[in-house]
């Protein structure tokens, strides 16, 4: 008895570590998992002479990000402009393909997101974009005031970013590959359709040739 009493105290440490560490690995995974999710990239579509716009309402030294890509549509071009609560043009752009922008805000209040296809006559877009939300500055001294800014945490909001960054470069190659695929379908079935005429030229000169010279043998024969 003393010696299976023994064994267990030497184990029972053992065994109170790995379902800590167990605990905090299902932990950082769900957290994690629960970060990403909360990313996703959304597909919109702008009719011709449209514009579409999207608000986000966050504090001062919020660290805010846009990314998007043209999926279809006309060029693969669009107008977006990105404006402060003040009404301070941030970022903008006329007829571009993608783009990807990072920046702090500096005043709290409503910052707004806009994608413009007026300059399209009837040709709707299709863009596929992300918006990415960090915490606020004050909120983060706040914890570390508090010391609830552990080092758990850190690795968590530092493995969910790197995380975050990964998925939007997977969304970004899925439509790079979507957008590539339908540009090379349309460029060979432009191609087969050229052969398809260049065939019919040919054959129609070649009956011609053939009609025009039987004539003439018949004409010189009269």
């Amino acid at each position: 008895m003393y010696i299976l009493g023994d064994i267990w105290s030497i184990l029972k440490p053992k065994a109170n570590n790995e379902l800590k560490d167990s605990a905090a690995m299902n932990y950082i995974s769900f957290v994690v998992l629960l970060l990403i999710g909360c990313t996703n990239a959304y597909y919109m579509t702008i009719d011709a002479h449209a514009e579409e716009c999207f608000f986000e309402k966050v504090s001062a030294g919020t660290k805010l990000g846009l990314t998007f890509e043209v999926a279809e549509g006309g060029f693969l071009d669009i107008d977006f402009n990105i404006v402060g609560p003040n009404g301070q043009t941030i970022e903008s752009g006329e007829r571009v393909s993608n783009g990807k922008y990072a920046f702090k805000a500096d005043t709290d209040g409503v910052y707004t997101y806009c994608f413009s296809n007026k300059m399209s006559t009837m040709t709707p877009k299709i863009v596929m974009f992300t918006i990415d939300v960090g915490e606020p500055i004050a909120e983060l001294h706040q914890d570390a005031a508090n010391g609830n800014h552990t080092k758990l945490e850190e690795m968590i909001k530092e493995l969910s970013g790197a995380l975050r960054t990964v998925k939007h470069e997977q969304d970004y190659m899925n439509l790079r590959e979507r957008v590539h695929r339908t540009i090379n379908e349309s460029t060979n079935s432009r191609v087969v359709m050229w052969s398809f005429f260049e065939a019919f030229v040919l054959l129609t000169m070649t009956a011609g040739q053939v009609y025009y010279l039987k004539r003439f043998f018949e004409v010189r024969r009269r």
